[in-house]
């Protein structure tokens, strides 16, 4: 196996990057991602969403005054909520350097917000496009933006927190889940965030305190005492010993081990306290060493968008359209914008159930066979072609042997063959296999099809 393949799946969702990794090395390819042009524009998509509080007023109006408008202003805005995730696909699909949508997602995995809740499409736009800008920037000051996101305060109920009247669901997640993790902190602390963040709530364009809802008493928060709001609390977070850990555990878990060592995880969040918790030094440090090392991966199980992506990639299919694409990752569980819960989706063993093998495996046979995968009900009756088939082209040495091939596809797939897989492998790619002859392709086809329904592929 040639580590360029493992590293353009690690930090991508194929192996498209894998000749730029081989040609510029790891730093320099990091780097090149780092500066990397990305959209920043609004996608058309969201032209008729609401986005201002003027809008939100008057679509609640309509829907108060017309129950039936009400009902067809909500079925729309579903539509457009998977239209945006089909747009995101495409983004990730498209970019010549996919790091940054992949640390996007990492970071729609961290600070969890969810469209089912907060409702508004174009809220879940902006947080996803302050977390796209700020993907390599500065943990802390990525904090302190994500909390004042009007999605944050909508899907943590902080637009329930006031003076008098506090809830404490932002102020717990802050320290629990985005920052400092379960025990390096205590419910005083919980209870006095939850006043510093008392009046916090939907602005124009990001959340604002209201001046009659907070609470400026003053309160002690991680042993700073004053009339503390998110800024300040968000410094004094940043001022406590164990706060480099936990970001740090969930990134070697998102991009190379689901159980990362524990030495790792303090031996990188050292480094990235002395960094001042910049991202892009940390990410140079953690890839370009654990790059040096001699990696045969299998450390980690694809989640749904890399099984998917690098199945599609290899293929080379034009279809399926990237709406039928987050179908098939609701399938698995991996629903982007709405994740299970504020945890975020849980990765490791949650990816290879049963019932998502299954569908893995159904789908494999579908894509090398020529056929669509199954899409959403409304998506199949807006099509005048049902069963939609598909052009699909693998790449593959047509001079070689069965076991140059197979070699071909196991190292560009990431795993090594055992004598049994080996001997089952070349049962399919028999040793008199004549890669000129006209069922030469078919014949490939069936062994790819083989290899990615295997339990190796599921690995990277």
């Amino acid at each position: 196996m040639k580590k360029e393949f493992l590293w353009s799946q690690r930090l991508g969702f194929s192996n498209q990057q894998a000749l730029a990794i081989q040609k510029l090395g790891m730093e320099h390819f990091l780097q090149q991602s780092f500066q990397a042009p990305f959209n920043t524009s609004t996608p058309a998509l969201l032209s008729d969403s609401p986005k201002s509080l003027e809008d939100l007023k008057k679509t609640r109006q309509t829907r108060k005054e017309d129950s039936e408008a009400g009902k067809e202003l909500l079925k729309k805005e579903i539509q457009t909520s998977n239209e945006l995730k089909a747009w995101w696909i495409d983004e990730m699909k498209t970019a010549d350097f996919p790091l940054r949508e992949k640390m996007t997602l990492f970071w729609e995995n961290h600070f969890v917000t969810a469209y089912q809740k907060v409702k508004v499409n174009y809220w879940i736009f902006q947080k996803n496009q302050l977390l796209r800008e700020n993907a390599f920037g500065n943990f802390k000051t990525l904090t302190k933006k994500a909390m004042q996101t009007n999605a944050m305060v909508r899907y943590l109920d902080n637009v329930d927190n006031k003076k008098g009247k506090l809830n404490e669901n932002l102020s717990r997640e802050l320290l629990e889940l985005f920052t400092l993790g379960i025990g390096n902190y205590s419910e005083a602390d919980i209870k006095n965030g939850a006043k510093g963040l008392a009046g916090l709530g939907i602005g124009e364009t990001t959340a604002m305190y209201r001046r009659f809802l907070e609470d400026n008493e003053p309160i002690e928060y991680l042993g700073k005492k004053g009339i503390l709001k998110l800024d300040e609390m968000v410094d004094a977070i940043f001022d406590h010993p164990k706060i480099p850990y936990l970001l740090t555990q969930k990134m070697l878990k998102w991009f190379l081990y689901d159980e990362p060592k524990q030495e790792l995880v303090t031996y990188y969040g050292d480094y990235f306290r002395k960094v001042n918790f910049e991202i892009k030094p940390l990410l140079v440090k953690i890839f370009s060493e654990q790059y040096a090392k001699n990696d045969t991966g299998g450390s980690k199980i694809k989640n749904p968008l890399e099984y998917i992506l690098l199945l599609t990639s290899e293929l080379k299919t034009q279809r399926p359209e990237s709406t039928t694409i987050a179908f098939f990752l609701k399938q698995q569980g991996m629903d982007l914008f709405n994740p299970p819960n504020v945890k975020g989706w849980d990765g490791g063993k949650s990816w290879l159930t049963s019932q998502i093998y299954l569908q893995r495996n159904n789908v494999a046979d579908l894509l090398c066979s020529g056929k669509s995968i199954p899409r959403p009900k409304q998506e199949r009756e807006n099509t005048l072609d049902k069963k939609q088939t598909l052009s699909i082209s693998l790449e593959w040495n047509n001079k070689g042997t069965n076991k140059e091939i197979i070699k071909e596809l196991t190292d560009r797939l990431l795993f090594s063959t055992d004598a049994s897989l080996q001997q089952d492998l070349e049962k399919l790619l028999k040793y008199d296999f004549d890669p000129q002859s006209l069922g030469a392709n078919n014949a490939v086809l069936r062994l790819f099809n083989a290899i990615i329904k295997s339990p190796e592929f599921q690995l990277i």
